[in-house]
């Protein structure tokens, strides 16, 4: 990560005072990102460990979440275990340790994106706009996509199965959404995270996989047999129209 210097960041788009909680048990990470994004126009709050993560998660309702993995008392898998049980706000996790397993876990805990220290501030706030754009349905057009029981509005980020509202978070309604933009067309990973992200990551490519794991388990009826975002063994995923599970 940079040291901390004068130099001002460019506001690329409003912030729209857009509030992030930033948790981290070390005092001058959070000072140094919260210069960053407040610069940028986001508002900030600041807490050192889990519990005060939660408290100031429930008092305040950001609109997104960075939080680190290794913090005092309950870790950052444990609160995001228990944001993701009331909440879909979009996480960003960071940690100093680039374990798969780790990276595997909180992707499959809800966070929709891992970063590793040390890192770029600027990359940061970066990955917080490029979040919240897909959390507010900024992939384009607004648009009502539909199949089967499966219905999408990707103006409100609005999703429902059989008529009933489900809540999913910024990455999940993309994948969705990019998958039945394209149905029967077979993705990589690679490729899903290119059309979502805008770059290839190979590290996080099997992050691809709990991504999907979870959206099964919010969409399908039976998501060990799913009807609609099936598995091509070998190469990687498509969206199917047709009802046919595999």
């Amino acid at each position: 990560m940079e040291a901390p210097n004068h130099e001002k960041i460019a506001i690329i788009e409003p912030a729209m005072s857009k509030r992030i909680l930033v948790v981290d048990d070390e005092e001058w990470v959070v000072r140094l990102i919260q210069g960053y994004l407040e610069q940028a126009g986001f508002r900030v709050a600041p807490a050192s460990d889990g519990l005060g993560a939660l408290s100031q998660f429930d008092a305040w309702q950001p609109d997104l979440v960075i939080l680190d993995l290794m913090l005092p008392g309950l870790d950052g898998f444990e609160v995001a275990r228990r944001i993701r049980k009331k909440s879909e706000v979009p996480i960003i996790m960071l940690t100093a340790r680039a374990d798969e397993i780790d990276r595997i876990t909180g992707l499959e805990l809800g966070a929709d994106d891992y970063v590793i220290k040390p890192f770029s501030v600027r990359e940061l706030v970066s990955r917080v706009r490029a979040v919240l754009r897909r959390a507010e349905g900024g992939l384009g057009k607004p648009t009502v996509l539909e199949a089967g029981i499966l219905k999408l509005n990707l103006e409100k980020h609005e999703a429902w199965v059989d008529g009933e509202s489900v809540e999913l978070t910024p990455m999940e309604f993309d994948l969705l959404a990019f998958l039945m933009q394209h149905p029967g067309q077979v993705f990589t990973r690679l490729q899903i995270l290119e059309a979502l992200r805008g770059a290839t990551y190979e590290s996080f490519e099997r992050s691809i996989d709990a991504h999907i794991r979870r959206l099964r388990q919010k969409i399908e009826l039976d998501y060990r047999n799913p009807r609609y975002v099936l598995t091509v063994y070998g190469i990687g995923y498509k969206f199917s129209t047709g009802g046919t599970g595999g």
